[in-house]
């Protein structure tokens, strides 16, 4: 687990509403905090689809950006918010071949980035979760180098706290 703090929030904020630069990430939570705090759960709710094809457990960013958009956008900035992302369980599946973890993918539950806005800072806090109690920490410590390295070739500004 590594926390980052986000020192340029303006680029940062394009990244993450305007652009596709987090649209495959799966949504786990989120809420937003202006005129009224309104929380957003990711899980799919697979009863309203008629379809029988394969659904995933949650929704991607793709798919709420723009309503998360529509939610901050304004003359004034938003007192706060905090989303929950996890990267996709095709690329946790990615990142542990290339890497030869010597994992099963399947016990992983995610690999996550918290981002938080409280009004002047942000921060963005990886985590690792496995669905079981797991020793080794090496999917973690990939994890957190995948991270600098995606906000590197982004150019999203960032310190390590």
């Amino acid at each position: 687990m590594i926390s980052l703090t986000l020192t340029n929030v303006k680029n940062f904020m394009s990244h993450l509403l305007l652009k596709e630069t987090f649209d495959n990430f799966s949504f786990i939570e989120g809420e937003i905090i202006t005129f009224n705090t309104f929380r957003i759960d990711g899980y799919i709710q697979k009863d309203f689809f008629d379809s029988e094809e394969e659904i995933p457990e949650y929704s991607l960013w793709k798919n709420l950006r723009e309503f998360c958009f529509s939610l901050i956008k304004g003359k004034k900035t938003p007192l706060g918010f905090h989303f929950v992302f996890s990267l996709n369980s095709k690329n946790i599946s990615r990142l542990i071949e290339q890497k030869e973890l010597g994992l099963n993918p399947a016990d992983v539950q995610g690999l996550y980035l918290n981002i938080r806005y409280d009004g002047t800072h942000l921060t963005c806090v990886t985590g690792t979760s496995f669905k079981s109690f797991m020793m080794d920490k090496t999917l973690e410590r990939e994890w957190d180098e995948m991270v600098k390295k995606f906000f590197l070739k982004k150019e999203i500004a960032f310190e390590l706290m």
